[in-house]
């Protein structure tokens, strides 16, 4: 059971929505609330997996096509709860990222790092049009991402391997590259303007949060900045093997 959860305050979300009705998708939910304060849907509807159509907002209004996992690092400024990751699905998100290179090749598609709410127990992650008014009201994207939402329902995911990814910017080039070029699936990405906040308990959460769980973490080796030593302490505490991304791709 596939849930799709869209909000009737996004225009991008109602875009999807149009074009999901027309492919006769089943199981859209229309909110009246914003997506990132949507709480505990998990405990309202019986699903496997919630995919939150959405839009996505940018200083610089770059159009983009992303897709990333909901949850907190550190503070909750934007819904869900503080401290706390929503359970990841890396193996569906994966298929969505590498639809979306198929369908969208006149517009750029990112994974973004793991942010914002809202907080579900079950596995899910937001599919997004950015980066500005013009892009989210516009059809063929919204045709983009309802056919994307459609695939990835409606296939059974590959078998990948599965891995957290530590380090880098927002937009993740280094770990799209892996996304896109490999066998590895990306489960919850902690950037490096997150890694102060990223202790033992997180780490084991972003771990345990994930379905199935990662077997390893990529390493930004380059974004991981200041923190780079105790980042590599915490993996080792933990008995957590690692790999450096440009081990897998050229950086």
């Amino acid at each position: 059971m596939i849930t799709i959860i869209t909000s009737e305050t996004d225009p991008a979300s109602l875009n999807i929505k149009e074009e999901l009705l027309k492919l006769g998708m089943q199981n859209v939910i229309i909110l009246k609330e914003s997506l990132i304060y949507a709480e505990s849907l998990d405990k309202k509807f019986n699903s496997d997996l919630f995919i939150f159509a959405s839009k996505h907002s940018s200083s610089a209004g770059v159009a983009s096509l992303s897709v990333h996992f909901p949850g907190n690092w550190n503070t909750a400024d934007l819904g869900g709860k503080e401290r706390l990751l929503c359970k990841a699905s890396p193996l569906r998100m994966k298929e969505a990222f590498l639809t979306l290179n198929k369908l969208a090749s006149q517009i750029p598609v990112t994974l973004e790092a793991t942010h914002h709410g809202p907080y579900c127990n079950k596995p899910c992650f937001f599919i997004e049009i950015g980066s500005s008014l013009e892009q989210w009201k516009d059809k063929n994207l919204g045709k983009v991402i309802a056919k994307t939402i459609q695939e990835t329902a409606t296939k059974k995911p590959k078998k990948y391997e599965v891995a957290i990814c530590l380090g880098g910017p927002h937009y993740c080039n280094n770990f799209n590259k892996i996304q896109l070029e490999t066998n590895i699936a990306v489960s919850h990405i902690c950037p490096k303007h997150m890694l102060p906040f990223l202790d033992n308990e997180m780490l084991q959460q972003a771990i345990k949060q994930s379905e199935p769980q990662p077997k390893f973490a990529l390493l930004d080796w380059k974004g991981l900045g200041n923190d780079k030593k105790r980042i590599i302490d915490l993996l080792e505490e933990i008995k957590f093997p690692y790999k450096r991304t440009s081990d897998i791709t050229k950086d």
